[in-house]
């Protein structure tokens, strides 16, 4: 009752065709949902997620066959282009927070159809450099793993992961580059959370993987057994 008040006195608008918003309490009407970039359940990576298209199983690529990530295993919720690339950016930049649960949605999706949800342990957002939570006001990967870890009934464990160093950024830089950058730039404070545990980390976007795979390096030095790794988007690579 409350929501459909709301939506009589403030309508919701499509973020994506600007019309109006059908589906309650989201934001990407219908229609639009059907034309986003998905990434596709079959055909990736049985690593890092990397999708074929056309192919219907899960494969090696050759980016983990030749440099093996930490992570154990890796998925993306949509590809980082178009009008997806700009609600990501919005939400991540711009104080969009209300594509949240638009986003967990799709989030929740990838994550059950590569992930065995009941086999999580704890949820942990990728730590942001301070500069850019000070910037923003908040660290956009927190919002999605708190929200997740809520649907999916586990801890999630801000201040677990952190930040250390000060790399440059990743923008701009060949993946060789990017794996160098961020060498020793993760922490883990709170071993205990995460020893002997699957863990789910919960990020914006992926690139080469350099960043997640640094992360994963130490969560497991730290003793975590396994670390899945869950991002909203993933760069279309040729």
């Amino acid at each position: 009752m409350v929501a459909a008040i709301l939506d009589s006195v403030w309508p919701r608008k499509c973020e994506v065709c600007g019309g109006g918003a059908d589906r309650p309490g989201r934001h990407v009407c219908s229609a639009c949902l059907m034309r986003l970039p998905f990434t596709p359940a079959e055909g990736c990576c049985r690593v890092c997620g990397r999708p074929v298209e056309g192919l219907c199983r899960e494969y090696l690529c050759e980016d983990c066959s030749a440099n093996a990530p930490a992570f154990d295993r890796a998925a993306s919720a949509l590809r980082f282009e178009g009008r997806a690339r700009e609600m990501v950016h919005g939400f991540k930049s711009r104080q969009e927070i209300w594509l949240r649960d638009d986003f967990c949605d799709w989030l929740e999706a990838a994550a059950r159809v590569r992930f065995d949800i009941p086999a999580v342990d704890v949820v942990l957002p990728m730590p942001v450099v301070l500069r850019h939570k000070f910037d923003r006001g908040y660290n956009q990967c927190d919002v999605l793993a708190r929200c997740l870890a809520e649907r999916f009934g586990r801890i999630c464990r801000a201040g677990v992961l952190a930040r250390c160093g000060n790399p440059k950024r990743q923008a701009g830089l060949d993946e060789e580059s990017r794996r160098e950058n961020v060498k020793g730039t993760f922490t883990v404070r709170k071993p205990q959370f995460v020893r002997g545990r699957t863990v789910l980390v919960v990020d914006d976007v992926m690139t080469t993987g350099a960043t997640l795979s640094e992360c994963a390096k130490e969560l497991k030095s730290a003793g975590a057994w396994r670390v899945w790794c869950l991002t909203l988007a993933r760069s279309v690579r040729t």
